[in-house]
């Protein structure tokens, strides 16, 4: 399955709304639940979904979803 499909599952699921759409450019300002709890809600689901863990380092760079499907991809070997 591709990593922004799966992603955009495990969004759906964490900010409980059928209607998310990633974009590569999309950030927590886009989505109006998207606060620190839900961040880490976030976090490991998207930890549990992909069987991958991320540094606090990593997670404190990312820009937006684009940065973040890139992180996925090379932490599960899809870079």
């Amino acid at each position: 399955m591709d990593t922004k499909i799966k992603l955009e599952q495990v969004f759906r699921e964490v900010f409980d709304d059928e209607e998310i759409e990633l974009t590569d450019e999309m950030t927590a300002d886009d989505i109006d639940a998207w606060d620190s709890l839900t961040h880490v809600q976030l976090i490991v689901a998207v930890e549990e979904a992909f069987k991958c863990k991320f540094s606090t380092v990593e997670v404190m760079k990312l820009k937006n979803v684009g940065e973040f499907i890139k992180l996925i991809d090379r932490k599960t070997g899809n870079a």
